[in-house]
Formats: C-alpha cells, sequence, structure tokens
C-alpha cells in the first residue's frame, strides 16, 4: 500500500500549547515555555500515521491573520501561500473569546480546519464547562479536547486531521451587515478566481487593507481596478459608518464569537468565586512597590541553587578528566609517542575541553531554575513589572522578553525580536541583546570567581548578571535618544495563567541548553583548542606556551592597550581574542596556555590575579565583542552591516571603558 502526504500547519494565539502539540506529535524537543513569543520562526516535524505520511509545521504564534510583527508574518504567509492540507487551530479554552478570533479568520478562507481546544483540564477549576459537540456544530469544523502537557488527545486529533483532508472545507459566512455586504458582493463578482482565495475572502481582505494580500493583487491581471473599486467602497463605508474599517470588521467577529460563547460555555463559578491563585499570586508579584525586588530577589536564588548543588559535581568532573588526562598520557609514553604528541593529546585535547566540560552541572542546574520560571509563567511577569521603568527609557516591556532570553543564548534571543512590531524597538533591542549574559559566558564567571571570590561566588556572579541588565537598558535608552527617535509603542502583552511545570518540560529545556553547550565543544571550542595549542607551540623550538610563541607574540601586541583595565598580560589578551569564537574558549585558552585543568588553572589564577583585576576582566568578557554566531545572528536580523559592525565597536568600547574605570576607581578606593 502507497504510503499518501499530508502536510499538517500547527496555529494559534501565543501561548496556547503549539509547541507541546508538536513535540507530542513528533517526538521533537523544542522549548516549550509558558510566556509568548517561544516560537519565532517556522518548526517542521514529521510522524507516520494510519498509512500516511505527515509533515507538521509549527508556526509562530499569532492572534490574527493581519500580521503585526515579523513572527505573525511567518505565520500568515504560510497559511495563505503554503497551501497546508490541514490547519490545525490551537485555542486555550481557558480564554475562548479571544482565540477564536484567529478561528473565525481562518473558517473565512475556507481552509481545512480542525480545533485543538487545547488546557481543558484547567477548565475545571474555573468552574467552566464548555459544549464541545455543540461548538463543533456551530463552528462547522471538528473540535478536539486535548491536554497537551498530558499528550492527551493527539491521536483523536491526527484522526480528525486525516478526515478533514479529504473533506473540503466551505467557507464560513459571517454576516457584516447590509452596507457592508452589498460592497463585498460587488467585489467579489469583480475578482477574478485565484489559486490562493476564493472571491468573498479576497473581498474581505481588500476591505480590511490586509497588507498580505499584496503578493496575491500582484498576480492579478485587474489589480489597479480592484483597488480603485475598495477605495470607493471604503469612501462609501467610511461615511456611512464612520469608523475605520478594520476595527468594524473585527467588531462584527466578536459578535459572532460572542454569540457562539453564549450557546456553548456555561460558567458554573462567579467572578469573585472564580478569583484564581493566578490572581491571587500577581496581586503579589506584579505589585507595583514589590514586583522589582522580588524579581532581584528570584534571580539571586536562582545563582545560590545553582552553586551550593554544582560544586561538588564538579569536583567529580574534575578528577575524571585528570585521570583521563593521565591515562592517555601514559598510554602514549607507553607506545613511544613524542613529547609533541602527548602534549596535544594531554594540553591541548583533553585539558582544553575538560576545561569547559566541568561546568556542565552549573550550567545545568542554571537552566534547570530558569526553565522553572519559565514554564510557571513568571518569566512573563517580570516583562510586565519591567514595563513601567523600561518605558521611561524608550522601550517596554516586551523587549525585556528577548533580553531574557539572551540569558540563556543571545542569538535565539535576538531572533526572538521578531515578536515585537516597532521596527525600532527590534533594532534597538538587538544591539542590546549581547550585553545579557549568556551561558556562555558562565565558565568563565565560575573559574575567576571560584579562585578570588570563593564564599561570594553567587553574589558576585550575580552582580555581573545585574549590571549587563543596567547596561543593557541604559545603552537602549542611548539608542533611542540619539539614533531611533520617536513615541515609544504600547505595551500590550498576555499574562498567562500560573501552571505547575511538567518534569518532561523542564528536562527538554536543559537538555537543549546542554546539548548546544556539548554541541559547541565538540565542534567550534573543539577546533578552536587545537588552533591555540598549535600557536602555542609553533614555531618549532620554542618554548611551548611561551611568550615567543605564535600565540604569545599576539597576547604582547595587544597586551598594554589593556593594562589600564588592569589584566595587561598576554595571556589575557590571548584568551580575550579567541573568546570572539565562543566565550568558554576564553578558559579552554587559558587552560592551554598553562598546561592545566581546571583545579590548576583555579590555583594559577588565585596566585597571580588580584580580585580587582579578576573582576574587572570579568566585566570584560560580559560587555566586549558578541561572539561569532551572535554576530551572525545580528547580520541575518538586521540585513545590515552597519548595524553589525556597530554593535560590535561599540561593545568593545563599552566594554575596555567599564572594565578599564571599574580597576582605576577600585585603586583610587583602595582595593586594588
Amino acid at each position: 500500500m502507497q504510503t499518501q502526504e499530508l502536510v499538517v500547519a500547527l496555529a494559534g494565539n501565543p501561548n496556547c500549547g503549539k509547541t507541546s502539540i508538536f513535540n507530542n506529535l513528533t517526538g521533537a524537543r523544542q522549548h516549550v515555555g509558558n510566556w509568548p513569543g517561544v516560537t519565532v520562526e517556522k518548526k517542521e516535524g514529521s510522524l507516520t500515521h494510519r498509512g500516511y505520511s505527515i509533515r507538521i509545521i509549527d508556526l509562530p504564534g499569532t492572534y490574527s491573520l493581519g500580521a503585526y510583527s515579523e513572527d505573525e508574518a511567518v505565520a500568515t504567509d504560510y497559511i495563505l501561500f503554503g497551501k497546508p492540507d490541514v490547519v490545525i487551530n490551537i485555542i486555550d479554552s481557558t480564554n475562548l473569546a479571544r482565540n477564536l478570533y484567529l478561528t473565525t479568520q481562518l473558517l473565512e478562507l475556507g481552509t481545512n480546519v480542525v480545533v485543538a481546544l487545547n488546557m481543558c483540564d484547567e477548565l475545571e477549576g474555573k468552574g467552566i464547562k464548555i459544549n464541545v459537540p455543540l461548538l463543533s456544530q456551530l463552528l462547522g469544523v471538528p473540535v478536539v479536547s486535548t491536554v497537551a502537557s498530558r499528550d492527551k488527545g493527539m491521536e483523536a486529533l491526527i484522526d480528525q486531521a486525516i478526515a478533514v483532508a479529504h473533506r473540503p472545507q466551505k467557507p464560513l459566512a459571517i454576516n457584516y451587515g447590509k452596507e457592508a455586504e452589498a460592497e463585498l458582493e460587488n467585489l467579489s463578482q469583480k475578482i477574478a478566481q485565484t489559486d490562493s482565495l476564493e472571491p468573498r475572502p479576497l473581498a474581505i481582505k481588500l476591505l480590511e487593507g490586509d497588507k498580505a494580500l499584496d503578493k496575491i493583487l500582484a498576480s492579478l491581471p485587474n489589480r489597479q481596478k480592484l483597488l480603485a473599486l475598495r477605495d470607493e467602497a471604503w469612501a462609501r463605508l467610511e461615511k456611512t459608518w464612520g469608523e475605520e474599517l478594520e476595527s468594524l470588521f473585527a467588531d462584527r467577529r466578536y459578535g459572532f464569537i460572542s454569540g457562539i460563547i453564549k450557546e456553548t460555555v456555561k460558567q458554573e463559578k462567579s467572578m469573585q468565586q472564580r478569583l484564581s491563585t493566578s490572581d491571587k499570586i500577581d496581586n503579589l508579584v506584579t505589585n507595583r512597590f514589590l514586583g522589582i525586588p522580588i524579581f532581584l530577589l528570584v534571580m539571586w536564588g536562582i545563582f545560590q541553587f545553582t552553586f551550593k548543588l554544582g560544586d561538588p559535581l564538579v569536583e567529580i568532573i574534575e578528577l575524571f578528566f585528570q585521570h583521563l588526562g593521565t591515562a592517555f598520557g601514559s598510554w602514549l609514553q607507553g607506545v613511544d609517542a613524542s613529547e609533541l604528541m602527548i602534549s596535544f593529546v594531554a594540553d591541548g585535547i583533553i585539558g582544553g575541553l575538560g576545561s569547559i566540560l566541568v561546568f556542565i552541572p552549573h550550567i545545568a542546574l542554571l537552566f534547570f531554575a530558569i526553565s522553572l520560571l519559565e514554564d510557571s509563567g513568571y518569566m512573563a511577569r517580570a516583562a510586565y513589572i519591567m514595563d513601567r521603568f523600561m518605558h521611561t527609557l524608550g522601550l517596554h516591556g516586551k523587549s525585556f522578553l528577548p533580553l531574557l532570553m539572551g540569558f540563556g543564548c543571545n542569538v535565539p534571543g535576538i531572533m526572538a525580536t521578531r515578536t515585537l512590531e516597532n521596527k525600532q524597538d527590534r533594532l534597538i533591542t538587538i544591539l542590546i541583546n549581547p550585553l545579557m549574559s549568556c551561558s556562555g559566558r558562565l565558565p568563565i564567571y565560575i573559574l575567576f570567581t571560584g579562585a578570588l571570590f570563593h564564599k561570594n561566588q553567587g553574589l558576585v556572579i550575580f552582580s555581573l548578571y545585574i549590571l549587563g541588565m543596567v547596561l543593557a537598558i541604559f545603552m537602549g535608552m542611548l539608542f533611542k535618544k540619539f539614533l531611533f527617535k520617536g513615541e515609544t509603542a504600547p505595551f500590550v502583552m498576555e499574562l498567562p495563567p500560573y501552571r505547575f511545570p511538567t518534569l518532561k518540560g523542564i528536562f527538554i529545556h536543559m537538555w537543549e541548553r546542554i546539548g548546544s553547550f556539548l554541541k559547541r565543544a565538540g565542534t567550534v571550542i573543539f577546533a578552536a583548542a587545537i588552533l591555540i595549542w598549535v600557536l602555542a607551540n609553533l614555531p618549532v623550538g620554542v618554548a611551548p606556551a611561551g611568550q615567543d610563541s605564535f600565540l604569545g607574540i599576539i597576547g604582547t601586541a595587544l597586551a598594554p592597550l589593556l593594562k589600564p583595565a588592569g589584566f595587561g598580560n598576554w595571556q589575557a589578551a590571548s584568551a580575550l581574542l579567541f573568546g570572539i569564537i565562543a566565550k568558554e574558549v576564553v578558559v579552554s585558552t587559558l587552560g592551554v596556555i598553562h598546561g592545566v585543568g581546571e583545579a590548576g588553572l583555579t590555583a594559577i589564577i588565585a596566585k597571580t590575579w588580584t580580585p580587582l583585576a579578576a573582576y574587572a576582566f570579568l566585566v570584560m568578557n560580559l560587555i566586549y565583542v558578541p561572539c561569532v554566531a551572535t554576530i551572525g545572528a545580528i547580520k541575518r536580523e538586521t540585513n545590515s552591516w552597519r548595524w553589525t559592525l556597530f554593535a560590535i565597536g561599540y561593545s568593545l568600547i563599552l566594554g575596555w571603558a567599564m572594565a578599564t574605570l571599574i580597576y582605576q576607581g577600585g585603586k583610587l578606593l583602595g582595593f586594588a
């Protein structure tokens, strides 16, 4: 029997559970977070079911098919032009009115739709019941109850998708009133049938002024005539109604939705009775006076948790790499390998990688804690409580979400700016995102604080994260004032209800970050360690990892520039230079130079660095030039070498200036 192929797109509002359903259906491990904007580009997976080979496309969240941000445009374009066989419209059943707006637009297009009524388990606590069969009847499409977090309803959902794919959908016809219906009928008669849309849906989008239609209109021979007819219709309708047509179409759709909800939804509790746990918690954590102190306390607690539990595990991994290096060294000596080969394996490969991989426990624990905050819904509150403060700086709280994602990695943080509607806000957020301390910097922090600030390790690292946030906000203010003048866009975002994170979701997030770290360690960092070892051992005849090596020559040339900042030695200069490849390479560079693992490196730093110089060095690593991957993301998202070079240049100058200020200021205060 020949396998049939289907393409199924997952569409829905932000934070409705699309990615959870995508993971359940495909077995993928995409990051799932209880906050808007987790998915910012199309994700693709596949499954085989009942003789069908099914491609699943996870689209970015969108509230409507009138795209306002770049991620919404991705979803809208795919639905209109990608021609999926079926669209599974995921609905947050606890926010039925808002979610059904996108549903009505999909149905008006005549799209083959299956509705996934997700998060049904949360309705019971709210005292709400939905008549699912009646809802299906009124919408004219299958409606399947699902609980994505528990993998409930997935088989029924995909069964209905297969059935709908072979049963073409008749477009939903909402009555927009006598005057509008007359104009729609007139336009529909003038519209030649296209491969993309039927006449009535195209007429509706014309009257709404939907910019997504540009691609369709460009293919029509009577484009100019249609636009002229639309303008005439606009003039007549606005004269009659005296309002923007987009708002009037929206009002009619919500009127249709209101009727459906009245028929299908039964509330068994009063509003006061339905005051949820989320509401009660929010009264505290979003309080205008307590919100920011609570956020700072939570961040401080994360770092205390990370280091109290992580340090014992690090010691075990240290011992493993020490024994591994010794074992390989002994084996190579036993087969009469040259000293150069022994050094290459023991110091270059095992030493270089080992100095990085020992920090896996700290990274895992950090992202365990962060995933708890994300999946619980607290991260959305962090953006909300920062809105008032960020508004004074010319940005808004929604810009804070990509910045928070930068704690994991600046690359997805920069990609997440696609959720911002205002292009100026998007560009500002891209430029300041590298100032957020990513996980790649964490090994550097742990190494130096473990050597010189062991008793206050968590507090010192916490100060670096806070400094990055403060500098990001400050630079955003400067950019807004001098480079991107204009009105601040209003901030509206959903605060999702608090939810108990699932262990599955937490471990997917942890593995995603650890996997990314291990991938870098096995590719970029591995290659960098070999390159650094080669430079440290050439030209032939010089002392390995000495000042006369190529690595030493490069570092010596750069060192005078760093002297005012307190670390004007060639070793630090070399580490900073190669840290541009990936921030973790700073540690592996120092490991190769000194020919020791993490434990030995800690001892050397404790003897040769002062606490003040070390802290200035950490600040430099926090701020100076983004890594190569982040530079690539900036170029890709801005599509401009000018802004990419600007990001490199300003961060380098700012990093040097801040490190110098801290070191010289500390000397004046007697901390040297």
